[in-house]
């Protein structure tokens, strides 16, 4: 009896330890939320203090991934917007515009009075009303160690002719969401999905949303038939008669949404051809007639502890209208082939043996190439250059000649950023994993989707910008310890920490008023520059101490 009794006593203690760390929970995942509603404040305040639209050409952009890429619906330019980086200690959200000239092949950096907050895993789309609109909905913004989480549900809309931005308030709308999808169909953007995640709970949403560009209202659809399972990071686009949208992603899924008589309805489709293998991440842009135009991606392996990513740069084509998939092969420049072509007529016998053997059926070729950073950390990159099409495709290459494989291509990764304009796939940043290394990367390609021949490189990846930052052991042990001290209760010495924190940070060198990033930068370099040394020893090299000292003093200066 006595034993049952202890066994009861350890039951109830268990319950009530539970519903005492439930109840602390949720004290600081309210906490949280306003610590950051209010950090999104103090950078709304400081865009508030711009009063005119400076534009200055500038460098391209620096590495970032879960931004926006879209193509002007009237001139040759395509714009990004916010998204995020993270260098393994500290993440960064940006809501900075660029504007990219495509026949300049030029960037201009815009600074617009009042933008949205910084963000990043939101939805942009394009439409052609008043000159050009870029309409923004949702997204999150993360704390600077990645812990705390809040999610958007703001509508903005960037009215092009007068580069002038406007917070759009109406009622009704999608929940806060990051990893969601919205397209334009005919007069309305449609919002698919995504999720929400706080220190409560991770929720997925599979729900359809409509915002009319005529009344300015949301309405939220109840589609009829089987939905699709609750989802992020799918991709989504309009079919051909734009009156629905087709869905992919999750468990190789495809549907198809499209009003029937004024009300919405689900359908399952299932299409031909040669699918892409399972993968997240993908990117996706609507190419010539009505060809969704799906890169790369990454498909995780995860076994007990450990979870490893096959990264792809592999590129699949879902023609709409035919409901069927097929992969897109590039067949390399004409020029090669011409040249080819002479060869083989001069050769005589042994070259035509030798186009035999290259006209024969072959696998995928596995291409592998190393990249050191410039911390000396070798980041091996495995390119599969897929093998023959199916027979359509090999139809086409008949005509045109032997194809040859092409020898420029992105690496592999994930969440990158495309769009298409004028049958033009653009291909801008992402990001892939080495070990436990995250690499954010900030190089640009463009490849004609009429042609196929091959990537053109329009900015280059360079290894050094490719920063990874290692906690210590002894952070990582401070930090255990502080989350032991939390589940004890223990929160006395958390707020303690918190204010000697502050305490260091009133030491840095001041904010002047009216003074620029740069210029606090500029002022106070040698001071961070000592900072950082102090941080990195004596071993680590000027080129990187310099960086990691702006990155800090950018820090301070975005706090304040």
């Amino acid at each position: 009896m006595g034993k049952k009794g202890k066994n009861e006593k350890k039951v109830k203690g268990a319950e009530k330890t539970a519903a005492k760390m439930e109840k602390k929970v949720s004290k600081r995942s309210k906490r949280e939320e306003e610590d950051l509603e209010a950090l999104i404040a103090e950078f709304q305040n400081l865009d508030a203090k711009k009063t005119q639209v400076v534009e200055t050409t500038c460098p391209p952009p620096p590495p970032r991934l879960n931004a926006s890429l879209s193509a002007h619906p009237e001139k040759d330019e395509l714009i990004l917007f916010g998204g995020e980086y993270f260098n393994g200690k500290k993440t960064y959200l940006y809501n900075d515009l660029f504007f990219y000239n495509i026949k300049k092949n030029s960037w201009v950096t815009s600074e617009i009075p009042n933008p949205p907050p910084p963000r990043c895993s939101h939805q942009a789309v394009v439409v052609p009303q008043g000159g050009g609109q870029l309409w923004v909905f949702g997204g999150e913004f993360a704390s600077p160690n990645g812990e705390q989480f809040y999610h958007y549900k703001d509508l903005w809309v960037l009215h092009l002719a007068t580069h002038t931005w406007e917070n759009i308030k109406a009622p009704g709308g999608p929940s806060g969401r990051s990893g969601h999808r919205m397209v334009l169909s005919k007069r309305q953007l449609l919002v698919f999905g995504g999720f929400h995640e706080s220190t409560r709970d991770f929720i997925y949403h599979n729900d359809v949303y409509a915002f009319s560009l005529d009344s300015f209202s949301w309405s939220r659809l109840t589609p009829s038939g089987s939905a699709p399972s609750p989802r992020s990071a799918c991709q989504m686009t309009s079919t051909p008669d734009g009156a629905g949208v087709i869905i992919y992603g999750g468990y190789s899924k495809v549907v198809r949404v499209r009003p029937r008589e004024q009300k919405w309805s689900w359908s399952r489709l299932s299409p031909s051809g040669n699918k892409p293998p399972p993968r997240s991440g993908f990117s996706l842009a609507v190419g010539p007639a009505g060809r969704a135009v799906l890169f790369g991606g990454v498909c995780d392996d995860e076994e007990e502890e450990t979870l490893e990513g096959d990264f792809y740069n592999d590129l699949y084509l879902y023609d709409t209208a035919k409901n069927r998939w097929f992969p897109g092969v590039l067949r390399g420049a004409k020029s090669e082939k011409k040249k080819r072509r002479r060869g083989k007529r001069s050769a005589g016998e042994g070259a035509e043996t030798k186009t035999e053997e290259e006209s024969a059926p072959q696998g995928p070729t596995e291409v592998v190439k190393e990249i050191v950073t410039e911390d000396g950390t070798v980041m091996t990159i495995k390119e599969v250059i897929p093998g023959p099409q199916d027979e359509e495709e090999e139809e086409e290459d008949e005509e045109e000649g032997s194809a040859l494989a092409p020898t420029v291509e992105p690496c592999p990764r994930s969440s990158a950023m495309a769009t298409s304009r004028q049958g033009k796939l653009y291909l801008y940043g992402g990001m892939f994993e080495v070990g436990d290394r995250q690499f954010t990367l900030s190089d640009f390609y463009c490849l004609d989707l009429h042609k196929m021949d091959q990537w053109e490189v329009l900015v280059e990846m360079d290894p050094k910008t490719q920063e990874w930052l290692e906690e210590s052991e002894s952070e990582d042990g401070e930090e255990e310890e502080e989350e032991a001290k939390g589940a004890e209760g223990e929160e006395e010495e958390s707020a303690e920490d918190s204010e000697e924190e502050e305490g260091d940070e009133e030491e840095h060198p001041s904010v002047q008023e009216g003074e620029t990033v740069t210029d606090y930068q500029v002022r106070t370099e040698q001071y961070w520059i000592g900072v950082a040394r102090a941080n990195m020893g004596l071993d680590a090299k000027d080129k990187k101490v310099s960086k990691v000292a702006l990155a800090m003093a950018k820090v301070f200066y975005e706090d304040q």
